[in-house]
């Protein structure tokens, strides 16, 4: 994944100088398009990201609620496509791994449980272009999720169990996803929210959601 961080600006800037002279997510490029060119009246783009995601696990059960952060890997890979011509709108999906869970107390005791989704956002992105290379783009819609992986570690009673038995959580996550992220020529930044709004607990009188912070560094192309 690294590599591909350090490899992608080289080849990307490379070929950056036979891309017509406007495009609406790059901006404009250093030289006029060649004579023979047909430039597509919609763009596309493609983005890597890695970074970390800090979660929480609210829950009316004592025995699940994790209140305390956790710290998770988050990467991933998206696809971005403008709405309409001329619109600085885009549509982006794709799909991260995401390692998400909770810390907390029992009767003194602590315990931890890890977790770990696939997940696909669905979210439109607006791009409000600063100069040529400089871009900031907040972004607002929902993300699905589905558990693939995770642990519960009882300290107290040194066990560990899977996360997603029926005495722990429903694999399937949903909720809404809201972030900003910051763009400088092909290297992107972002820090965003994930709200959680499904109930991850089998219990029909106790809920369970998750919270999660990340915040992730890429590349567009």
């Amino acid at each position: 994944m690294l590599s591909l961080l350090l490899s992608v600006p080289v080849m990307a800037q490379y070929g950056r100088y036979h891309r017509p002279y406007y495009r609406p997510h790059y901006g404009y490029a250093r030289v006029a398009p060649p004579s023979n060119y047909h430039a597509s009246p919609i763009d596309i783009y493609f983005g890597l990201r890695l970074g970390a995601a800090f979660s929480t696990v609210n829950s009316d059960d004592r025995y699940l609620d994790g209140g305390s952060l956790r710290t998770g890997l988050n990467v991933g890979a998206v696809v971005g496509v403008q709405v309409a011509p001329r619109t600085p709108i885009y549509f982006e999906t794709g799909l991260s791994y995401v390692e998400k869970g909770g810390t907390g107390h029992n009767n003194g005791d602590k315990f931890t449980y890890s977790l770990n989704y696939l997940e696909v956002p669905f979210v439109l992105k607006y791009q409000l272009c600063i100069d040529e290379m400089f871009s900031v783009q907040p972004y607002l819609g929902a993300y699905v999720a589905a558990g693939i992986d995770g642990k519960i570690k009882d300290f107290g009673n040194r066990q560990a169990y899977s996360s997603f038995d029926d005495d722990g959580f429903n694999r399937f996550d949903a909720g809404i996803k809201l972030g900003c992220g910051l763009q400088f020529s092909y290297l992107y930044a972002e820090m965003g929210y994930d709200f959680g709004l499904s109930n991850i607990s089998h219990d029909y009188f106790d809920t369970s959601r998750t919270g999660s912070l990340f915040a992730t560094v890429g590349v567009n192309f």
